[in-house]
């Protein structure tokens, strides 16, 4: 389970930070103020500034994120009537805020706020010392810094470095970069599959056994590596689709399997063992394809590019069944999808866990890609809008809008998330290994004991 756990946070993580990266790299570029690139979430147990971005590591080692300037309410750290401390510069201009109490600046002026502007004219007003007779007005620099509650150092936001006033095809870069790298990262991920592998492995497009599984229900019936299967229950298999998808349509139920060998055609009666799956029951009879490996430097190179295609349109045709053969939740899944994807993963190894790392790269590029607000594509369609318009939306209306895409991804996320719960019984099996935890510290055996003996307990 620690392992799981660990390959979990590795892969989830990788994915998160490579696709904000493609976000800050593309603003950066575009000469958008980065304020803060963030690995994890929630309290941060790291922080250092360069180039005028500060770098955090958080505490929930899930996500990440990137805050652009203009893209947030930069000023929610300063209210009226709120006592912030500044620090000059040698020209008494202000280089630092404090509006933290976990941080104090020693040098620092105690001000209590009335007003400010940290975007064009660069001032902040208030009464030095909390004195009525001591209203002043402190000048800004441009590159100033402001502390936040939580005590994180950041830029500030001048209206010349926010989001808006870059170029509007640099605002669709930005916006494309974060998927465009998820793209980049399925190409890298499958390219490293096929290093590992040592070339690129492919069926010989028939139905020829290759291999076993562990406890194969086909090697106990009899069948050896070289027999070609030829029916199943009298259906013709002429492809390892064909077979695998009547072979997954009978879990724990007889099927007869007709097979060749040496020219000669046998059959015999076998139960496929029950499996779940994608929170679906299906059934495994335990062989694997014949395949042969191709080797060179071509194959290997150019496979990334090729797999990743064929897993693009493979994603396109099955997200376009959700719209022709009806919507269903178990057509999506969330972190606990994700979660139980790795748990099988990771029983397979190194090269299990890459290929699912590039397959759930693929899928958050294609789906930040989908024209609802709050997500990448839309906050495309909106630039589009705004080419088409010779002006932006309202900040208003922008807001609305992704407010209510916000909104309805947060809807669909635990719709999907309890979904997922029930599909893949987290909640049942992570009561089962607590239980299996706690009975072996009640009874003094180890946990191996406990986990292969039901009986202890």
């Amino acid at each position: 389970m620690l392992i799981t756990i660990v390959t979990f946070i590795i892969v989830f993580g990788v994915l998160v930070v490579v696709h904000e990266f493609g976000h800050f790299y593309f603003a950066k570029r575009a000469g958008i103020l980065v304020r803060e690139f963030s690995i994890g979430m929630g309290p941060k147990i790291f922080a250092h500034q360069k180039n005028g971005t500060t770098y955090t590591v958080r505490i929930l080692p899930l996500g990440g994120y990137v805050r652009m300037a203009g893209l947030e309410d930069d000023d929610d750290s300063l209210k009226p009537g709120t006592t912030v401390s500044l620090l000059l510069n040698q020209d008494d201009v202000v280089e630092t805020i404090n509006a933290s109490k976990k941080k104090t600046l020693i040098s620092g002026i105690p001000v209590e706020v009335v007003k400010w502007d940290l975007e064009k004219d660069l001032w902040i007003e208030g009464y030095e010392n909390g004195e009525e007779d001591k209203y002043r007005r402190f000048p800004v620099l441009h590159d100033a810094s402001i502390i936040e509650e939580d005590g994180t150092e950041v830029r500030i936001a001048p209206i010349d470095v926010q989001f808006q006033s870059a170029k509007l095809w640099q605002r669709i870069l930005t916006n494309f970069a974060g998927p465009l790298n998820n793209f980049i990262l399925t190409i890298v991920a499958f390219t490293l599959v096929a290093v590992i592998q040592g070339g690129v492995v492919t069926s010989e497009n028939s139905t020829k056994i290759g291999g076993f599984a562990t406890s194969s229900v086909a090697k106990k019936a009899g069948l050896k590596v070289g027999d070609e299967i030829v029916a199943v229950n009298g259906h013709k298999t002429a492809s390892w689709q064909k077979l695998s998808s009547y072979v997954n349509a009978a879990p724990g139920k007889k099927i007869k399997v007709t097979y060749s060998r040496d020219n000669q055609k046998k059959t015999v009666g076998l139960t496929p063992r029950v499996q779940n799956q994608n929170g679906k029951k299906i059934g495994l009879i335990g062989i694997t394809a014949k395949t042969h490996t191709d080797s060179s430097f071509m194959a290997i190179a150019t496979y990334g590019f090729t797999k990743t295609w064929a897993t693009m349109v493979a994603l396109l045709a099955a997200i376009g069944g959700i719209f022709t053969h009806g919507f269903s939740l178990n057509d999506l899944g969330g972190p606990v999808a994700i979660y139980s994807y790795t748990s099988e993963a990771a029983q397979y190894g190194l090269t299990s866990v890459i290929s699912l790392l590039a397959f759930l790269s693929i899928n958050l590029g294609i789906v930040n890609l989908f024209p609802i607000p709050a997500l990448d594509g839309g906050k495309i369609v909106l630039n589009i809008i705004e080419g088409i318009r010779r002006k932006p939306l309202s900040p208003e209306k922008e807001g609305m809008i992704t407010l209510i895409g916000f909104g309805f991804l947060m809807l669909l996320m635990v719709l999907v998330t309890w979904n997922d719960i029930h599909r893949y019984s987290l909640i049942k099996n992570l009561l089962a290994v607590l239980n299996d935890y706690w009975c072996s510290f009640k009874k003094g055996i180890s946990y191996e004991t406990i986990k292969n003996f039901d009986t202890y307990c």
